[in-house]
């Protein structure tokens, strides 16, 4: 029943992004709406709002948003050593960035500062206003670290809902998008959160996987060596040491310096070994044919 009825708004949603879409194209009254406010000039009406309209759409450009987010999720996962939501807040800038780019794209709408002809749709010009990125960038970004909040996820979700409703309707105070722009955006972010938890074990069965490599590495180092290992360190046979050892040989000195890195990178404590003077020594400096 749960999932049913996620189905059903998730169709509904799309319903209403596909019908602002066509009722541009059909010169509907949202269209002329679109040019009545545009043509108003609200930060000609209302100027004192500006600089504050001007902090406050921060709150969903991608960069600003992105950087606060990623610190926050990489300081969650350095405690608990979960990779998990920051993996789910990946996947929900994926799937943001791929459906909002795509449709950009298609329409080629150009914003109200840019129009060419009084009364048009302003699509196919080379623009990308259609949806609003800002609009949906912010329901998204704060919507999921709501999603991903393990409290006050209630009190979360609607201060992410109030944010993308407030940068919305300034990117139409500022001129940057029309109206229906920001109604796309709505509607865009709307579906990129409602298809995330469909997407979440996608993040489960990464972190499975690389929790299993992890303990294949620290359980059973010996199966990972390479047969020039002669200081006794376990190595990963990674296939840049096999291309290497194919050329050179086992023994050559360039595959010791990529065993010498990776038992470094793998076990600091190997270091010291792997860069002792004797093996240097034992290996001797590469050897030019062509110098006498």
């Amino acid at each position: 029943m749960r999932r049913r009825r996620a189905v059903t708004l998730f169709a509904l949603v799309a319903g209403v992004y596909a019908a602002v879409f066509v009722a541009l194209l059909a010169r509907s009254p949202l269209l002329r709406l679109d040019w009545r406010l545009a043509m108003w000039r609200p930060y000609r009406q209302w100027p004192e709002l500006r600089e504050l309209l001007d902090i406050l759409v921060v709150a969903g450009q991608r960069g600003p948003t992105m950087t606060a987010a990623l610190a926050w999720l990489g300081w969650r996962y350095w405690r608990s050593r979960n990779p998990r939501p920051l993996l789910v807040f990946l996947t929900a800038l994926l799937l943001l960035n791929v459906s909002v780019g795509a449709v950009k794209l298609g329409t080629g709408r150009l914003g109200p500062g840019s129009a060419h002809t009084l009364g048009s749709t302003e699509f196919l010009r080379g623009g990308d206003v259609f949806p609003s990125g800002h609009t949906a960038n912010c329901l998204v970004t704060w919507g999921t670290l709501a999603h991903l909040a393990t409290r006050h996820r209630t009190a979360a979700a609607v201060a992410a809902a109030l944010a993308a409703v407030v940068v919305g309707l300034a990117t139409v105070y500022l001129g940057t998008h029309w109206f229906s722009d920001v109604l796309g955006g709505w509607a865009a972010g709307a579906l990129v959160l409602l298809a995330l938890p469909y997407c979440e074990p996608f993040a489960e069965w990464v972190v499975v996987r690389v929790r299993r490599l992890g303990a294949r590495l620290g359980a059973d180092p010996a199966s990972w060596l390479g047969p020039g290992a002669a200081v006794g360190t376990a190595v990963p046979a990674v296939p840049a040491v096999r291309a290497v050892r194919g050329r050179g040989g086992p023994g050559g000195w360039a595959a010791s310096a990529l065993r010498a890195f990776a038992s470094w990178w793998l076990n600091p404590a190997a270091a010291t070994a792997a860069f002792h003077p004797r093996i240097w020594n034992e290996r001797g400096p590469p050897r030019v044919s062509d110098m006498s």
